[in-house]
């Protein structure tokens, strides 16, 4: 008998996922979690999966997921269809971490190289998790263009192991559930949404340099917020509120009417305190679809998030 993984939930312990991008929810997901109100009778769908978390931690059923980078969706697939096994993880980072010890930096630029003629999916884990400071971001010509963390010893046997065991709990999490990957256009995957379905929508924050592969433009923006609203589901937009510089006009003037709830953490880019900065999130409900409400919550300390790279791509 199937039990239907409905929300609001308490999440205990957050499933962190074995590869990062910048805007990732894991510090956000008991909040996002405790604030939706879903029965999960139909699918689960995020038209901007990014890292998975939040998929990752409702553990639907059913869910329909997709995002524009197709080399996310290619390894949650292999994931998936069993075609990636966590052993040939291990073995592959175990090999390539020497490598990397011995040669260092050439070594991290010459799988990139490979990667960027390849898209192999053990290419992207090895570079996605040896890149600097977990950023993901590719160029106009789709290729991957973060320097090297300089760490030449980055694949310790406990690093691998780490990054093994969240590949392992995931494809625990996956399997026997009914869950469709799609490589698109997020507005393809809002068609032929029903009324059981929930739709969590957690697009590039405008204005905030989140995207990691294609632009998102005010327009983009425009069209999100008019195709959900017109939605026959619930749906929840995860989108920054305000930091101490300045008020995110985009969500009075697009999202206006929806149920806010909000949780402040802080954020820094640097090594110092006068780097460090609270920002204050805010999860837009669709009315009907919220949960009791809690009270506003802080992080209990300061969150590093990377929401830029000031670098040339390359």
């Amino acid at each position: 008998m199937i039990v239907l993984q409905g929300l609001p939930r308490t999440v205990k312990q957050v499933i962190v996922p074995p590869i990062k991008c910048q805007g990732i929810k894991t510090k956000l997901v008991k909040f996002i979690l405790g604030n939706i109100s879903w029965n999960g009778k139909g699918r689960w769908i995020e038209p901007f999966l990014g890292s998975g978390v939040v998929l990752f931690n409702v553990q639907p059923e059913r869910a329909l997921v997709n995002d524009i980078n197709p080399h996310i969706i290619s390894l949650y697939q292999m994931i998936y269809d069993g075609s990636l096994s966590p052993d040939e993880v291990r073995k592959y980072l175990t090999a390539e971490g020497k490598k990397l010890l011995v040669n260092g930096e050439d070594y991290y630029y010459a799988v990139r190289e490979r990667f960027n003629k390849s898209g192999d999916s053990l290419d992207f884990i090895f570079l996605n998790r040896s890149c600097f400071n977990g950023i993901m971001r590719f160029n106009s010509k789709g290729e991957f263009n973060v320097p090297f963390c300089r760490k030449p010893d980055r694949f310790r046997q406990a690093y691998v192991t780490k990054i093994v065991n969240q590949i392992s709990q995931i494809r625990k999490i996956m399997q026997g559930k009914d869950w469709e990957f799609r490589v698109g256009d997020w507005r393809d995957v809002l068609e032929n949404v029903t009324e059981d379905d929930f739709v969590y929508l957690d697009p590039p924050y405008i204005g905030r340099h989140t995207d990691y592969y294609q632009q998102w433009s005010e327009d983009d923006a425009a069209d999100l917020a008019i195709l959900a609203r017109n939605l026959p589901c619930g749906f929840a937009l995860s989108m920054w509120k305000e930091n101490k510089y300045r008020l995110n006009p985009h969500i009075a003037y697009y999202w206006d009417g929806l149920v806010e709830r909000t949780f402040t953490h802080f954020y820094h880019v640097g090594s110092t305190e006068n780097l460090r900065n609270s920002m204050e999130e805010a999860l837009l409900i669709k009315p009907g679809y919220e949960a009791e409400k809690i009270k506003t919550t802080k992080a209990a300390k300061p969150v590093q998030l990377t929401f830029a790279l000031h670098e040339q791509a390359g």
